[in-house]
């Protein structure tokens, strides 16, 4: 009988939980997003053994207090999950549940950027032109690698030196800038293509189905240990660094904060903290006595 119950409640918040994917489906919520909330609230659900219905504030600071010591989860994935039941309780069930669970804000690490002379050693050591292509793209541009391997060659307007990142993280449209030496470079790359595949995606396997991120990240990898930079270079890497490129030009912090895609400008604010150039340029106020 007891397993029998149990089995019940499985299929019941298990039927629960479908209803909230279609429920952040409809808000535009990513698939990826869609994906990880789905999992934190099976793994909860399992946790309680009980109606998701049914939950108190103690079945809550329970669970995360058993991640934390039994499955030493840390702060930032602790944050994502009770921000997922947050979401649940609140807007999805509408009940009434006081959450009342502060965690420790997790540090805001400065980020990794390169300089003008390693970007040009990491592009040097990328043998394959449309590689090359990539990493000059995300750079020059600022995007997630995310909406690098989503992006469609409509989204560019090569007159204009613009283009379009379409439904990007929050599923938010915006302007990018694009460079000019590299519209010229892609020109070519995209005219050598069209002669074997023809594919709507702005990069493309020789199939021309759309690239993986993980291609993308693979690919960077072996080019920083051919460039030997000394540091831990991804795709947001060359991201962060065109943040910084921007500020050590002067751009208005608010114009980096738009082609950059930030609903906060506080997370826009990291990049000041890496901007040491502009620094050593300051006179110490000893040498004007």
């Amino acid at each position: 009988m007891i397993e029998e119950n149990k089995d019940l409640i499985l299929e019941d918040n298990k039927k629960i939980i479908e209803d909230f994917n279609d429920h952040l489906n409809i808000q535009g919520y990513s698939e990826k997003t869609i994906e990880i909330y789905k999992l934190y609230l099976t793994l909860f659900s399992k946790y309680v053994n009980k109606n998701l219905k049914q939950i108190t504030n103690k079945d809550i600071i329970g669970y995360l207090s058993y991640m934390k010591k039994e499955k030493n989860i840390n702060n930032t994935s602790l944050s994502l999950i009770l921000s997922c039941i947050k979401h649940f309780y609140k807007e999805f069930l509408k009940n009434n549940l006081i959450i009342d669970v502060k965690l420790p804000r997790k540090s805001k690490k400065i980020p990794t950027v390169l300089t003008t002379k390693e970007i040009k050693e990491l592009i040097e050591a990328t043998k394959k032109f449309r590689n090359k292509l990539i990493i000059k793209f995300i750079f020059s541009t600022g995007v997630r690698v995310s909406e690098c391997v989503n992006a469609k060659i409509r989204d560019l307007n090569f007159d204009e030196l613009t283009g379009r990142v379409v439904s990007g993280k929050g599923n938010k449209d915006r302007l990018i800038i694009l460079s000019k030496n590299w519209i010229d470079d892609y020109k070519k790359y995209l005219e050598n293509r069209n002669k074997k595949i023809n594919s709507e995606y702005l990069f493309c396997n020789n199939k021309g189905e759309q690239l993986s991120v993980d291609t993308i990240q693979k690919f960077l990898k072996v080019s920083a240990q051919e460039a030997n930079l000394d540091k831990n270079i991804s795709p947001h890497t060359l991201r962060h660094s065109f943040a910084t490129s921007l500020l050590e030009d002067d751009i208005n912090i608010r114009y980096i904060q738009q082609l950059l895609g930030h609903s906060n400008l506080n997370t826009t604010q990291i990049y000041t903290k890496v901007n040491t150039n502009k620094l050593k340029t300051i006179k110490n106020p000893l040498d004007n006595m």
